[in-house]
């Protein structure tokens, strides 16, 4: 579908990308790794055409329809979500409008057996099979439930997208690209701004899609669940490992040492040789066997070992000033902005020592509830006590915005640094990889990582005893994020943190606070933990709500089948084939259907024997199965009525 072939881009002497070659079939659903600034976003914007590379050819084959999600973008103002979601919808109307223009010229034509008409007639049908491919179903009911898995609300599909803020309006443009169903996806960081529960959905949805996708990331467990191939740029070349993430890393590090096992065997044998060769040089009696290793060692195909980035941060925050015991608690706290109230009636408490997590939906008051924290939003109602001796870090969720770009590296910390720690600027700077020429870029020109790095280097400068910190992770690679983790791990002060970054929360927090329907609710545990428990109270909620609906729906569905095949009595030999298939899938559905309402039943009054989450697993893989069943009869059940 994709064939890279010797792609190189520069910048004066430095090669961002040398020489690389790659491929993306139909199937491969490739994670592109490597460190903030090795070059993943611009081989996208290259695949895209929307770059050009300094030397090499991307060759992409022209039936095929690319789709990009860049990390920054324009978004669309003077419409409705919806009215802008139904836009991705723009190339099937204009499928639909060549087949009424081809379907005009046939009328009017009368030459049947010219190859101008077959032509026109193999033109027509190739677009009536591609509509009936995408058209499965109502645009409106797909928009409708892309959007809701993005984590919209009904209420919001006749919002304008110009009052959402920008992590919302990333929403609608990933609702646009994945319902436009191009053949190849290409996803730069999708998750930045996604909640925990939009993530799985955008999971799922991915697991399901067919087409090619290029996924850059920084979520381990995304990467993993998505991706069945991984590709990293480290020093300008590619590594292509056939496996996802997790496996990647195992197999590096095994490739790595193997390499570098050769390379000290060839090492040792090459220094044995010269030695003896240069012991035995002037020897008469040993010049044939100096010259045959002399030979030998021309001939060899010398051992090399893969140049790495051994460049990492060492985070490790100053010692935290003792606080009080209670060092944040508010009680029947209500919080929001002039008109809008996001949440009432809170109860918070956070002690000296703990990592808790603010969790939940985008929108739901997790960045209030950190800027009432930071005594930047004044409290609705309520009561809130900052305790006895906290000084506070707060790292706003647009802290790599609030930074001027005029300044330099330097100057921006320069400016903020005040007493002894001026002495140690630089060494602050060179544990977040500002090194060298580094620390006289202007933050104008920095990468997100590198502008969330700098932003995480100004809590050096303080010795702070409470860390607020609202996603701080968004835009830093994941070996950045494993190394900040340790850091805040082995921190001896209180850490309050919004993520939604479940492998950087995991073994971080123990507490949580989930946001959710204008309500704060406490939650103790792991961060898996809760997931669990919030995918068995959705499931309960999705029965309580929709199993009525639902019967009735596999009632009409049903009759509507029925009275299908009653009405068709003369049927060729493709149409019977269609049938006993379509007859077939909904014996399977029925059965599938059988299993669930037997789960759902047990799930409602579970006995003390009952495995939940074994059943809970079992009725999601079996309403997979439907939902994938379902899609196949309706494909085939739309053959036998054309």
């Amino acid at each position: 579908m994709i064939s890279i072939q010797n792609l190189t881009v520069s910048f004066g002497s430095f090669n961002l990308l040398d020489h690389i070659d790659m491929h993306v079939d139909g199937k491969d659903r490739i994670g592109l790794v490597g460190k903030n600034g090795a070059g993943k976003s611009t081989l996208m914007k290259i695949i895209c055409g929307l770059q050009a590379p300094t030397s090499g050819r991307v060759d992409v084959r022209p039936d095929i329809r690319v789709g990009y999600l860049p990390q920054v973008m324009e978004h669309a103002r003077g419409h409705s979500v919806m009215e802008e979601v139904m836009k991705a919808f723009e190339h099937l109307s204009q499928m639909e409008q060549e087949i009424q223009r081809l379907s005009g010229q046939l009328a009017e034509r009368t030459d049947y057996d010219s190859d101008a008409y077959m032509s026109l007639i193999t033109r027509m049908n190739d677009l009536s099979d591609a509509l009936a491919v995408h058209r499965t179903e109502q645009p409106e009911v797909l928009c409708e439930r892309t959007l809701l898995g993005l984590g919209f609300r009904p209420e919001d599909f006749t919002r304008n997208t110009e009052t959402f803020s920008q992590g919302w309006q990333m929403r609608i443009e990933l609702a646009k690209l994945l319902l436009s169903e191009p053949d190849v996806l290409l996803l730069d960081e999708p998750t930045n701004h996604l909640d925990i529960e939009s993530i799985e959905w955008l999971e799922d949805y991915l697991k399901k899609r067919g087409g090619a996708l290029l996924l850059v990331s920084h979520d381990r467990k995304f990467l993993d669940t998505v991706t069945n191939r991984t590709v990293e740029i480290m020093l300008g070349r590619v590594h292509d490992y056939k496996v996802p993430y997790s496996q990647y890393v195992t197999l590096r590090a095994e490739r790595l040492a193997q390499q570098q096992a050769a390379y000290d065997n060839q090492q040792r044998m090459i220094e044995k040789t010269e030695d003896f060769i240069n012991r035995f040089r002037y020897k008469p009696t040993k010049s044939n066997q100096v010259q045959s290793r002399i030979k030998a060692l021309e001939k060899l195909e010398r051992v090399e070992v893969d140049e790495t980035d051994n460049a990492r941060l060492t985070v490790k925050f100053p010692p935290a000033p003792r606080a009080g015991d209670v060092v944040f608690k508010a009680t029947g706290l209500s919080a929001g902005y002039p008109g809008k109230t996001v949440f009432t009636d809170a109860s918070v408490e956070v002690r000296r020592g703990e990592k808790v997590a603010l969790i939940g939906r985008n929108g739901e008051g997790k960045t209030t509830l950190m800027r009432v924290i930071a005594g930047e939003l004044p409290e609705l109602s309520g009561d809130v006590f900052h305790g006895y001796n906290v000084r506070l870090g707060y790292y706003a969720q647009d802290q790599e915005n609030i930074l001027d770009g005029n300044l330099t590296v330097w100057e921006t910390i320069d400016r903020a640094a005040v007493g002894e720690v001026r002495t140690k600027l630089r060494d602050i700077l060179a544990q977040f990889l500002f090194r060298g020429e580094d620390i006289d870029k202007r933050v104008s020109v920095l990468s997100g990582g590198e502008r969330a790095r700098l932003g995480m280097a100004m809590f050096m400068l303080k010795p702070y005893n409470l860390l607020a910190l609202d996603e701080p992770t968004n835009h830093m690679d994941i070996k950045s994020k494993d190394i900040l983790k340790q850091a805040l791990q082995s921190y001896d002060g209180t850490l309050i943190v919004v993520s939604h970054d479940r492998d950087f929360l995991d073994g971080l927090v123990d507490k949580m606070y989930e946001f959710r329907d204008g309500k704060v609710r406490e939650h103790l545990g792991s961060v898996q933990e809760f997931l669990e428990k919030r995918k068995m109270e959705t499931l309960h909620e999705l029965e309580r709500k929709q199993t009525v609906a639902e019967v009735q729906a596999d009632s009409e569905v049903k009759a509507a089948r029925q009275q299908d095949f009653q009405q068709r009595k003369s049927e060729s030999r493709e149409q019977r084939k269609l049938k006993k298939q379509v007859a077939a899938l909904e014996e399977e559905i029925d059965r599938i259907e059988t299993e669930m309402k037997r789960i759902e039943a047990v799930l409602t009054a579970p006995g003390p024997g009952d495995d939940i989450m074994e059943l809970t697993r079992s009725y999601l893989e079996n309403k997979r199965e439907a939902d994938a069943l379902t899609a196949r009869w309706e494909r085939l059940s739309e053959q036998l009525e054309s």
